[in-house]
């Protein structure tokens, strides 16, 4: 089986840094590679209930939420579930298992670094 990598669009620097894919809009206009990978982050948030999901994650008291607590958002819960999958694969979220359940967060510096890709100087 070959070796396949996946490039994720925010690319980690330690555990718990998130650096931009990309510069701001404003600096230069981007490479085929850095638009494929920010057109992957707009494609996940373009669809209203990932965005929904998003937003509930971000705005969580704690900065963390249970899939138990975001799963109202008018479809079922293995339609929650996929679209949590797709944010997280998008590199928009992070997850973590604990017993039964699964905590899901938004780290500030991926809120920060869409900040930054979409600042005009």
């Amino acid at each position: 089986m070959p070796n396949v990598k996946a490039l994720p669009l925010l690319e980690p620097e330690a555990p718990d840094a998130v650096v931009p894919c990309c510069p701001p809009l404003s600096e230069r206009p981007f490479t085929a590679e850095e638009a494929e990978r920010t057109a992957r982050m707009f494609k996940a948030l373009g669809d209203p209930v990932r965005l929904r999901l998003f937003s509930a994650v971000a705005s969580h008291e704690g900065g963390e939420a249970c899939v138990c607590d975001i799963s109202d958002v008018g479809v079922s819960q293995p339609t929650v579930s996929h679209h949590l999958k797709k944010l997280k694969e998008a590199g928009l979220l992070t997850s973590e298992r604990r017993g039964t359940w699964v905590y899901y967060r938004v780290e500030p510096s991926v809120l920060a670094a869409m900040g930054q890709l979409l600042a005009v100087r």
